[in-house]
């Protein structure tokens, strides 16, 4: 499952369904999909957000590993967020609702 993140203020952002789960509950959400934040809620949602993944900093801070089946290197969540709070910035900004689907 793939889920998209939209807002009028930025580009659209695409997820893998695992983790824009992850992200949602991290800004206080459930992980319902479609669902949306109100203008007003966004920057709640940006902070929440942000401390969460500045938590899992702290707690495992980056290690350089790949995936063994792969060969890939593995992608941290908190690099996976980046994009998310790069259109949350974006949208409180410019006091935008934030929609997934």
């Amino acid at each position: 499952m793939l889920v998209t993140f939209t807002t009028d203020a930025y580009a659209d952002i695409t997820m893998f369904g695992d983790d824009a789960l992850t992200m949602l509950k991290m800004m206080g959400h459930s992980a319902t999909v479609p669902g949306a934040i109100l203008a007003t809620d966004v920057p709640q949602a940006l902070n929440r957000l942000t401390a969460a993944l500045d938590a899992q900093k702290e707690v495992s801070p980056p290690v350089e590993t790949k995936d063994e089946d792969t060969d890939e290197p593995v992608v941290s969540m908190v690099k996976r967020g980046l994009p998310l709070i790069e259109l949350l910035t974006a949208a409180a900004k410019a006091d935008c609702n934030v929609m997934w689907k």
